[in-house]
């Protein structure tokens, strides 16, 4: 069975399987996530082969605070900066223009990268402890419903990924909501725990226009 850990140690030791390219389950605010280097293309291969994920679907990434952003996208210009800001730590995904550099499997068509700062402890400390970024995707099959506790993901998905760091069940049950710009326009492409409306008044209180959501075409 794949190893099972909790605790400070833990977070060490999932840092160290993350950075010789293995693969480890994570919890996260929203819902338990599948953790990889991004400096690990081999790895990130893993993941979509573990979910069952289709290969144009590109990979979120989660950063230990927003000072890490510049390492991977693009830093924004408000009304967007106000809106990361607003939000993060939190349940937002953004797409943002990627920095050069990244690999393939984190980068959507149209050069963006999805990324977000989760508020949970543990998922900070791992990421803080393995650089600031990891590519972190839902703890499931692709099509299934995402894994809410330790139990879920080792039923699911236990005989393939290398560790499991256990924080008991996570305090949220949906996915995060994932937004992008678009001309200057804020734009909803799937809906999760951050209210669309919610979203909608911070971005137009900082000035920001608005065009209609389309749920779903990022996931």
């Amino acid at each position: 069975m794949v190893g099972r850990l909790h605790g400070r140690e833990a977070i060490r030791r999932a840092a160290g399987v993350l950075d010789s390219g293995g693969v480890v389950a994570i919890p996260t605010d929203t819902v338990y996530g599948l953790a990889a280097s991004l400096s690990r293309p081999d790895a990130l291969d893993r993941v979509y082969e573990i979910k069952g994920r289709p290969q144009d679907r590109p990979l979120p990434v989660l950063l230990a605070a927003m000072d890490y952003l510049d390492q991977v996208a693009v830093v924004p210009e408000p009304p967007m900066r106000d809106l990361l800001t607003r939000f993060w730590p939190g349940g937002l995904t953004v797409a943002l223009p990627a920095r050069a550099g990244l690999p393939g499997q984190v980068l959507a068509p149209d050069g963006t990268v999805g990324v977000r700062v989760p508020a949970h402890p543990v998922t900070v400390a791992l990421l803080h402890e393995a650089g600031g970024a990891l590519a972190v995707t839902s703890a499931n099959r692709s099509g299934h419903d995402p894994g809410l506790n330790p139990q879920d993901v080792l039923t699911a998905l236990g005989g393939q990924i290398d560790l499991l760091l256990d924080d008991g069940p996570t305090r949220g049950n949906q996915p995060s909501t994932v937004v992008g710009s678009e001309h200057g326009r804020l734009v909803l492409h799937r809906e999760g725990v951050v209210a669309w409306p919610d979203l909608l008044r911070a971005w137009q209180g900082a000035g920001g226009k608005v065009v209609a959501p389309r749920p779903g075409t990022v996931g």
